[in-house]
């Protein structure tokens, strides 16, 4: 159990207060998009996988306008998360297979949930997925190409998904049981430090057999190593997306804050165990 104190600073989080505004202008289109090009996958890097393929073909027919922005600033998240999809949908055949029933992926805090919309598309009835997000630019993105309604989603922070919620709200009925994956995709970061009570608070929601994955930046021991990757970064990738202006504004509206809610790889592995 996370105790109430916890919740209380959670709801203090940049994510829901200085970044609220950020979020929702580049959920809702009117901000944050790429000035340059629309990002795509490199095939090459996806080994030209037909799963993976498969899975882009869908996903970009569903993405919402916090996409763009999202996949152009992280370098090669957009390849990860084809694999990433690709993964999930063969994990969860298996468990239809298995267990006769839908498999059940919950996506954190991932936007506008294209990655569980495109999934409960692709699983048509052998999966069913749930997406939450505070923003309500991310919500009408979903509802706009919803793509199937076995993708739900919940408008608000992870922290709200407690035990009476799961037991009174109706579109969560589901997912009461918990999940078979559980995707924590770069939340946990906009909120603070404290991996334990974090993880803590979404771990039980796993199924016995369940898989829980975490997306994150971490943060480095070694500042100057640290400064070298965000260099290449912006200069490398995001410069073909973004221009310089929008660059330095991102960096010091979001990520000078965020810089200080990283954890490390050992205070991570130290939360998951």
């Amino acid at each position: 159990m996370v105790d109430s104190k916890t919740i209380d600073a959670w709801r203090k989080a940049p994510r829901l207060n200085s970044f609220a505004t950020f979020f929702e202008q580049t959920a809702s289109g009117l901000g944050g998009a790429p000035d340059l090009d629309r990002p795509e996958p490199e095939m090459g890097l996806l080994s030209f996988d037909l799963a993976c393929m498969t899975f882009w073909d869908t996903h970009r027919r569903l993405w919402g306008h916090f996409d763009s922005h999202y996949f152009a600033s992280i370098p090669y998240r957009l390849e990860e998360e084809c694999r990433l999809g690709a993964a999930i949908f063969s994990f969860a055949q298996k468990t239809w297979a298995r267990h006769g029933r839908p498999a059940t992926i919950y996506t954190l805090g991932a936007g506008a949930g294209t990655l569980a919309r495109t999934l409960a598309k692709l699983g048509d009835g052998r999966l069913r997925t749930l997406n939450c997000s505070p923003t309500d630019g991310n919500r009408i993105s979903f509802f706009a190409r919803r793509g199937s309604d076995n993708a739900q989603f919940y408008h608000g922070p992870f922290f709200e998904l407690d035990d009476e919620r799961y037991a009174t709200d109706e579109a969560l009925q589901p997912f009461r049981d918990g999940y078979d994956v559980l995707l924590e995709d770069t939340t946990f970061q906009m909120y603070g430090r404290d991996r334990d009570n974090q993880t803590g608070f979404i771990a039980p929601r796993v199924r016995s057999n369940g898989v829980l994955v975490q997306v994150q930046k971490l943060a480095h021991g070694n500042t100057e190593a640290y400064l070298e990757r965000e260099r290449q970064k912006d200069e490398v990738f995001k410069s073909r997306f973004f221009t310089k202006t929008q660059i330095v504004e991102k960096k010091r509206g979001v990520l000078d804050t965020m810089f200080d809610f990283q954890v490390d790889l050992e205070a991570s592995q130290s939360a998951l165990r």
